[in-house]
């Protein structure tokens, strides 16, 4: 399979640049942003570096006193109620939205869970798969007509160097028929959400929606890491002997304001006018990995994953994009109105 898209564009950022600095001297005013995940680590700082830049933000919320704590002091925000495992709340949540008539410019799908124990939704979907893709993917197609009536938006869902443990198994994505395994669960949802970015971005580039894939790096005490233990933690390398965080952008162990940097420049950056379905890391358009069946193979590449770059190839195959497209669309039993069909 030859993919072009998977080319570095010299964007002159890095992995040390921070959210702030992607924004700086831009104004947002007049943008609406709804971003997931938005009151916790580099959703949190997602969220203040686009309201500080005048964009007014919508953070949904399974929680939300514990959002409206942590986002307090934010000007230009507002918290709804809404959880991606409940299908319910998500047409919920955005029948309210569309009841303002307002255009969505920015999508930015920020939540996730990581590494947690087998559970399911209400559906028997498998949890991250649940929350990480499918909650995603329908909120996105509900919001479909918000997102094209902005003629110029743009969809960014947050993936990890995780997309490596695992492509989408098809044959059984919900670990009904084989061994549940938390970082392979983890790593499909992570690849899902590279090969979403893929398929709306074809659906929705005539539409003027465009939509991206990231990886921020690796974030430590943002509480995606809560279903890991010390020693895990540690085997990262992503924690010294004491607990504190590793901080080294060269090895992509970032601060939480450095790993929204590559969200928010997804969301806003001209440099990406007229490109789209595209993985992305460091505030650049990441390359594709040559050799992925050695990367597959070695355990420290998948256990030192945050300093591995790049996309394998599984994440941005344009057949399994679409072929995830239709498994989402038949597990939620929800249809994005593409080109205005009712």
């Amino acid at each position: 399979m030859t993919v072009t898209l998977q080319q570095p564009i010299g964007s002159g950022f890095g992995a040390s640049t921070t959210a702030n600095e992607i924004l700086r001297s831009t104004n947002l005013s007049g943008v609406n942003a709804i971003v997931t995940g938005g009151y916790s680590g580099i959703g949190l700082e997602t969220v203040r570096a686009l309201a500080s830049a005048g964009a007014k933000v919508i953070v949904p919320a399974r929680d939300t006193a514990r959002a409206g704590a942590a986002l307090a002091g934010i000007v230009n925000i507002r918290i709804e109620s809404m959880d991606l495992m409940n299908p319910a709340s998500i047409d919920e949540f955005a029948a309210r939205f569309l009841a303002s008539g307002q255009p969505l410019h920015l999508l930015i799908n920020s939540a996730g869970i990581m590494a947690a124990p087998l559970m399911r939704d209400t559906r028997g979907y498998e949890s991250h798969f649940s929350t990480n893709h499918l909650g995603h993917f329908q909120l996105a197609a509900r919001l479909w007509p918000a997102l094209r009536q902005a003629n110029g938006a743009r969809v960014v869902s947050v993936s990890s160097w995780g997309h490596r443990q695992s492509p989408v198994v098809f044959g059984d994505p919900n670990f009904e028929h084989r061994s549940y395994d938390r970082m392979s669960a983890y790593g499909q949802s992570k690849t899902a959400n590279i090969l979403f970015a893929l398929a709306l971005d074809k659906r929705g580039r005539d539409e003027g929606v465009r939509a991206f894939s990231v990886h921020p790096g690796s974030i430590a005490g943002t509480g995606l890491e809560e279903h890991l233990s010390f020693e895990e933690l540690q085997a990262a390398g992503v924690i010294d002997g004491e607990g504190k965080p590793v901080l080294d952008p060269s090895r992509n162990l970032k601060t939480a304001v450095q790993g929204a940097a590559t969200s928010v420049w997804c969301a806003v950056s001209p440099q990406l006018e007229g490109k789209g379905g595209v993985y992305c890391e460091n505030c650049d358009i990441a390359p594709l990995v040559e050799n992925a069946e050695a990367v597959t193979r070695n355990e420290a590449a998948r256990r030192l994953g945050s300093m591995a770059l790049g996309v394998m190839p599984h994440a941005v195959d344009p057949e399994a994009a679409d072929r995830l497209w239709s498994l989402s669309e038949q597990l939620t039993n929800v249809e994005f109105t593409i080109g205005g069909e009712e």
